[in-house]
């Protein structure tokens, strides 16, 4: 994901996450989402409101 960050919000591996964690996609895109440049990218580019929200949405290291 080259610097397009939007596409982390409309990310179809992550809409499945949000639908059923436990799924094999869900699964990949939690792990993924660990050392993933672009997510990275994208949590920098919310405010720090909408950071704490999925951080705790997602159970994310701080």
């Amino acid at each position: 994901m080259a610097n397009d960050t939007k596409s982390c919000a409309n990310c179809k591996f992550r809409a499945k996450y949000d639908r059923n964690p436990k799924s094999l996609l869900g699964r990949f895109w939690r792990w993924h989402i660990n050392f993933c440049s672009g997510w990275k990218g994208y949590l920098a580019s919310l405010s720090d409101d909408e950071r704490a929200a999925l951080t705790e949405k997602y159970d994310l290291k701080k």
